[in-house]
C-alpha cells in the first residue's frame, strides 16, 4: 500500500514502537509500502535519528541476511533523570511516608503513565545483559516488571507467595526473612525452563530477602541470573542479603525517622 512518505515514516515508527526489541524483517516493510529496501533503510535512518534525539532509544539494524531492524529502548540519562526527579518530587511528600520505614508508592508504579517510562528506564541498565526473562514476585513489581519485559521483548515470569491451581504445577523455595521467619515461594513449571537467563526485577529491597528468595527459584530452575533491577532501595539497613544489584530510586533517612527518597548513584 503505497502512500505518502510522511504516512510511512510514521507507520514505520509506530510498528517499532509497539514492539521494542522484535525484529521487524525490512523485506516484508518494503513489500507492505510498495517501496524499495532502500527507501525503507532511509526511512528507519531517520526514524533511528528522530528516536535518539528524544533520548527514548534508537534502531538497531542486522546487516545480515534476515535484514532486519528492531527499536531498543535505552533511555537517555537526561530523559530518565528528568523522569525520576519528577517522581521524588511526589513521593517526598510528608504523607506519603508510613510507619514502619515504608514510602508509599503504589499509585505510580500501577499508573502506565510512570511504569511505561520506568520499565524502560530499567530496560536500559541491563540491555547488554540479554536476559531471556523478567521474573518478578506479586504483588506491586509486577507492572514495573512487564514493562521492563516489554522493553526487552521478552515474557515475565511471576513468584507466587501462595500456590494457586490455574498456575498448575509449581517449584517451591523456602526462604528466610530479616525477622527470622521463613516464607514460601511458588513458581509455576511452565514459567521457566533450564539454562534461560532471567532478570530478577522488584520494586522495593530493605534487607533483600524477597529478592533472595527469587534467586533460590532461578537457582532451582537452573536458569542463569543476568541481573538484578531494583525502583527503590532503602538505604538501611546498609548490609543487604544480595550483593549485586542496580536500582532507580533510594530511600534514605529511614533510621533518622528522615525519611527521603533520592537517586540511586
Amino acid at each position: 500500500m503505497k502512500g505518502q512518505r510522511t504516512e510511512r515514516l510514521i507507520r514505520t515508527a509506530s510498528r517499532f514502537l509497539t514492539c521494542p526489541s522484535k525484529q521487524l524483517s525490512l523485506t516484508s516493510l518494503a513489500e507492505d509500502f510498495l517501496v524499495s529496501k532502500t527507501v525503507i533503510s532511509d526511512d528507519v535512518s531517520i526514524i533511528d535519528e528522530a528516536l535518539t534525539r528524544e533520548g527514548l532509544g534508537g534502531i538497531s539494524v542486522d546487516r545480515g541476511r534476515t535484514g532486519g531492524a528492531s527499536f531498543v529502548p535505552r533511555i537517555a540519562a537526561s530523559v530518565k533523570d528528568s523522569l525520576l526527579k519528577e517522581i521524588m518530587e511526589i513521593l517526598n511528600s510528608e504523607d506519603r511516608f508510613l510507619p514502619g520505614g515504608l514510602v508509599y508508592y503504589s499509585d505510580i508504579l500501577f499508573n502506565p503513565h510512570y511504569a511505561l517510562r520506568l520499565g524502560y528506564a530499567m530496560a536500559s541498565l541491563f540491555n547488554d545483559t540479554r536476559p531471556d526473562v523478567v521474573m518478578t514476585s506479586e504483588v506491586k513489581g509486577i507492572p514495573l516488571a512487564i514493562f521492563t519485559a516489554h522493553a526487552m521483548g521478552i515474557p515475565l515470569a511471576v513468584c507466587r507467595f501462595r500456590n494457586r491451581a490455574s498456575d498448575g504445577s509449581a517449584v517451591t523455595v523456602h526462604y528466610p526473612t530479616k525477622n527470622g521467619e521463613v516464607k514460601a515461594m511458588y513458581m509455576g513449571t511452565k514459567q521457566l525452563n533450564k539454562g534461560k537467563r532471567v532478570l530478577i526485577v522488584d520494586d522495593f529491597m530493605r534487607g533483600g530477602s524477597t529478592v533472595s528468595g527469587m534467586l533460590l527459584v532461578a537457582k532451582e530452575f537452573g536458569a542463569e541470573v543476568a541481573g538484578t533491577g531494583i525502583f527503590m532501595v532503602s538505604s538501611d539497613p546498609e548490609v543487604k542479603v544480595v550483593s549485586s544489584y542496580k536500582a532507580l530510586l533510594r530511600l534514605d533517612g529511614v533510621e533518622k525517622r528522615q525519611p527521603m527518597v533520592t537517586l540511586w548513584e
